[in-house]
């Protein structure tokens, strides 16, 4: 039975995760299952997501494998789902070109992963009445968005838009009482990073706190915006970047 002395739980609470067969959104769904949620991950890579629902605390829980760039697919997974207090959109990919190499079909792969999936998946569940009213919607952008680095063009690009979109949904939900907000990491410890042990220990010296930042950091701040205690929380963005934006 959920607690009423913990605003922070998300006991009760059945949670989607994107993107949860590796990183970020592995994390996010692991930490969620252990602050009590039903999680239903989704992934393409059946054996990592498999290696994620292994590792979900308590019971209850779904595993989907499919492709978020398919509209039919989730057109159908919709169909499929129970009623969510919770969407966490964690799938994104990178990629590092200058503008003079980029191509229609590079960015529009990132685009369409990073905004366009999401964006899809957040219309259909809205049509089909799937989220909870009172529910909560959490994109995971980047820092990127407002801080220019060489060769990230396109991903920016992709993370600006998802910002953007997200105060959208924030307006257009709120009358629902649903809430919309992003999560902005930093350089996050994981396999996403695409940068040799040299330059990495460069990188790492911009950051005030000396470090960047690891997968369950960036899960705890998406666990509030998930849980009741940001209730009043809508249309804003967490900045976790270990105090770059500082400089």
């Amino acid at each position: 039975m959920k607690s009423n002395l913990n605003p922070f739980s998300l006991e009760e609470k059945t949670i989607l995760v994107t993107g949860a067969s590796s990183g970020i959104g592995r994390s996010i769904a692991i930490e969620s299952s252990k602050m009590g949620a039903r999680v239903i991950v989704l992934g393409r890579n059946k054996k990592r997501l498999t290696e994620t629902f292994n590792s979900l605390n308590g019971d209850n829980h779904k595993l989907y494998v499919l492709d978020l760039n398919n509209s039919g697919e989730i057109k159908a997974l919709v169909l499929q789902l129970p009623l969510l207090n919770g969407i966490v959109h964690a799938a994104g990919i990178s990629k590092r070109l200058p503008l003079k190499f980029i191509t229609k079909e590079s960015f529009t792969d990132i685009l369409q992963t990073n905004l366009i999936s999401a964006s899809e998946l957040t219309k259909y569940l809205y049509r089909k009445k799937k989220i909870k009213n009172q529910g909560s919607v959490v994109f995971i952008s980047s820092i990127a968005s407002n801080h220019a680095s060489l060769g990230s063009i396109m991903y920016m690009a992709s993370k600006g838009g998802l910002n953007s979109f997200s105060k959208g949904v924030a307006l257009e939900f709120a009358k629902l009482g649903i809430r919309s907000n992003v999560v902005q990491p930093g350089m996050v410890a994981t396999n996403f990073i695409k940068i040799t042990d040299e330059e990495m220990k460069v990188d790492v010296k911009r950051y005030p706190l000396g470090r960047y930042g690891t997968p369950n950091e960036i899960a705890y701040a998406t666990i509030y915006l998930l849980s009741d205690a940001s209730i009043w929380i809508t249309g804003s963005s967490i900045v976790i970047d270990g105090g770059l934006s500082l400089s």
